[in-house]
């Protein structure tokens, strides 16, 4: 026999960000409790709005199928002495609860066995309930104590529900005791709901104008906010953290439209945006989908259905017309002189005490990106005049009040001051790419001034010391690596990794800054690259770690040129040659080893003695003059897959330890040459074979 569970957690409204994780908390705590203790069910349900968190689980079984208990104790040699129990003994039988006469023995050890009847579900639902509630506490850093408890939660707790089927289950917490009574929405249905078995629950609710269910009112919230979009002939911007965030904090939403004064709309979008946004949390208009002008209205929602709507409309208006009147006030200020004004003031402004001030930051970024455009297609000047006003922005008022605008910011005051259009476009994107799946600069400038930025940070942090741990980064250093590494792969740059940091290093005021030191910022990057790289899809494949390790072990230091040995390999090793090889090249690479050395003599063709070193040695000098008219990795690995069946012959054929030294060195300097050869484009000893 099975019924439902029901349990429902009502608080005093909760933080938007704890929503959504305390609901999945409480449903994983319920199932996984039920699961450890054996209990079947079908599925488990979660419901989340600001007031309430609750799981209803289908189809739990109303007993728990008999337990056997089995332990293994120590060694019967410790255990036993003279036929007599030791204190080992004789303490484990009493952790069992039996005497020493009834354990067992299993394996060479004490073994105890126990089958206890399962109990009934009612049963043990209070203390699952309450080691979920333990598990939960653990999402939140800072929890409430209220009343006269001791029990703490994110808010107080008002009300708890739990039905197992018609009935109610006992459970006490937070001074109250579980029934079968919920609550509706606030203003329009405040009595209680009486609930006679949780399937009712999501109805009832619904009825109460409670959307109980957090998905499917996200989407709601989703189709509502696109409605009105529409009705205003625009497209509203709707981000995934702004919808998880707005559905956390309605229980009955109800889109509502505003307006914002034409005079704000000088501002730049961005600035409204994370206004609106960020500030207020409404939803920004525009007039297509590639939100290329704003219009001038917000979207909100309200949590009631208002019988004045137009009072809501003026109230969330009141609220965001001072925030918009601030950054207008901030733009204006910040006019009034260019922007190359502002870094006057980055002498005051500390990057890290030992590297010194933003100043300081902006003289190396200057230097360091004279360099990469001197190797790449940007225009020198250009990158040399973006970097240096690249961080004025951040002494402005705007930025002060609006740190998340940096550098677009910039890039708006660029414009206004006269600055060449280049230059405005590299300084608002010289931060990209920021995370994850944002874009890289799209200017030739852009890319020598980020490069130029993310690695003085990454040099100047690790040479004082302060590389990440394996669970803090507060200098963003992982990222700030992986952003080199895609910039250069994503633009096609031909840029060596080993120059960039060395050159970016020896600019740094402190710290270490020798070839260890380098050695150690290479490392880092490589192993930034592994990340981003390993199970890549290419072709339907996925790059494997000993993929990535042929490429690495011949010490590239190029990401682009990394990047296309690694696509070789990936397409090599569909070639039923590439085993063989990789496998003779281990063997190659273990006969060398043995023998003191790796080979490095010249071959003397006339000390061969058989036709299948002669016929290897043939063709190997054939594959290596081909190999020096293409440049194509790809294409050399597939003639490098015509020497398997030379290889093959030549082990079976020849006994490379010979006993006339001469011949033996010979042959050994063959191999050399081959295993140089097997190392050409990538280390293939590192392929499985």
């Amino acid at each position: 026999m099975s019924r439902d569970l029901l349990l429902e957690i009502g608080t005093e409204d909760l933080p938007a960000r704890y929503v959504r994780p305390l609901a999945d908390a409480l449903s994983e705590g319920i199932g996984g409790g039920l699961e450890k203790r054996g209990i079947t069910f079908a599925a488990t349900r979660v419901f989340a709005t600001p007031r309430r968190i609750a799981v209803r689980v289908e189809q739990v079984a109303e007993h728990q199928p008999d337990q056997t208990l089995e332990r293994l104790g120590p060694a019967l040699t410790v255990a036993l002495k003279d036929g007599q129990p030791t204190p080992a003994g004789l303490g484990f039988a009493r952790s069992c609860g039996v005497d020493f006469a009834e354990l067992g023995e299993q394996d060479g050890k004490l073994h105890f066995v126990r089958t206890a009847p399962g109990r009934d579900t009612t049963e043990l639902l209070p203390e699952i309930f309450a080691d979920t509630l333990k598990q939960m506490d653990t999402l939140v850093p800072k929890r409430m104590r209220w009343g006269d408890g001791e029990a703490t939660f994110v808010r107080p707790v008002q009300w708890l529900l739990c039905l197992f089927g018609h009935d109610v289950i006992d459970i006490e917490h937070f001074g109250l005791g579980a029934g079968r009574r919920t609550y509706g929405h606030r203003f329009h249905a405040p009595d209680a709901i009486e609930l006679q078995q949780p399937g009712d629950y999501e109805d009832a609710l619904r009825a109460a104008r409670v959307w109980a269910d957090f998905d499917s009112r996200k989407a709601e919230i989703r189709e509502q906010v696109e409605r009105e979009a529409s009705r205003l002939g625009g497209t509203a911007r709707i981000s995934d953290d702004l919808l998880e965030e707005v559905a956390a904090l309605v229980e009955w939403p109800v889109a509502i439209t505003g307006r914002m004064e034409d005079r704000f709309m000088q501002l730049p979008p961005e600035v409204i945006v994370s206004t609106v946004e960020i500030n207020q949390r409404y939803f920004t208009v525009f007039t297509d989908a590639g939100y290329r002008e704003l219009l001038p209205n917000f979207i909100t929602l309200a949590n009631i259905e208002s019988k004045d709507p137009a009072q809501v409309v003026a109230g969330n208006e009141r609220v965001v017309r001072p925030r918009l009147s601030d950054a207008l006030f901030f733009w204006e200020q910040d006019l009034k002189q260019p922007l190359e004004a502002y870094g006057i003031k980055l002498a005051d402004v500390t990057f890290q005490k030992a590297l010194g001030s933003i100043a300081d930051k902006v003289a190396r970024i200057r230097k360091l990106a004279e360099h990469v455009a001197r190797q790449t297609d940007a225009d020198v000047d250009l990158a040399e005049r973006t970097a240096a006003l690249c961080k004025n922005d951040l002494v402005t008022r705007m930025v002060f009040e609006f740190p998340e605008l940096q550098g677009l910011m910039g890039g708006y005051y660029a414009a206004r001051s006269g600055e060449p259009a280049a230059v405005g476009a590299a300084i608002a994107e010289h931060y990209l790419p920021t995370q994850h799946g944002t874009p890289i600069p799209s200017t030739p400038e852009g890319r020598c001034v980020a490069l130029a930025d993310k690695l003085d940070t990454l040099t100047g942090i690790f040479a004082i010391g302060q590389k990440p741990s394996a669970s803090k980064d507060p200098f963003a250093l992982r990222r700030a690596a992986l952003g080199v590494l895609r910039i250069c792969l994503e633009a096609e740059l031909p840029l060596d990794l080993r120059d960039l940091l060395e050159t970016a290093l020896m600019q740094q005021p402190a710290g270490t800054r020798d070839d260890a030191m380098l050695r150690e910022l290479l490392d880092f990057a490589i192993e930034r690259l592994r990340a981003h790289l390993v199970g890549e899809v290419v072709d339907g494949r996925a790059i494997s770690a000993e993929m990535f390790e042929s490429v690495a072990a011949l010490g590239v230091t190029r990401p682009l040129e990394f990047v296309q040995r690694l696509h070789a390999v990936h397409a090599f090793v569909e070639d039923p040659a590439a085993a063989r090889l990789a496998g003779a090249n281990k063997r190659i690479r273990n006969i060398l080893r043995q023998a003191g050395g790796d080979g490095s003599g010249a071959v003397d063709p006339d000390r061969f003695e058989d036709a299948a070193e002669r016929k290897l040695h043939a063709d190997l000098l054939a594959l290596e003059a081909r190999a020096a008219e293409t440049a194509d990795f790809r294409s050399r690995l597939t003639q490098l897959a015509e020497l398997a069946d030379p290889v093959d012959a030549f082990f079976d054929a020849v006994m490379v330890n010979a006993e006339d030294p001469a011949v033996r060195h010979n042959r050994l300097a063959l191999l050399g040459q081959l295993d140089r050869l097997c190392r050409s484009v990538v280390d293939l000893s590192q392929l499985p074979g």
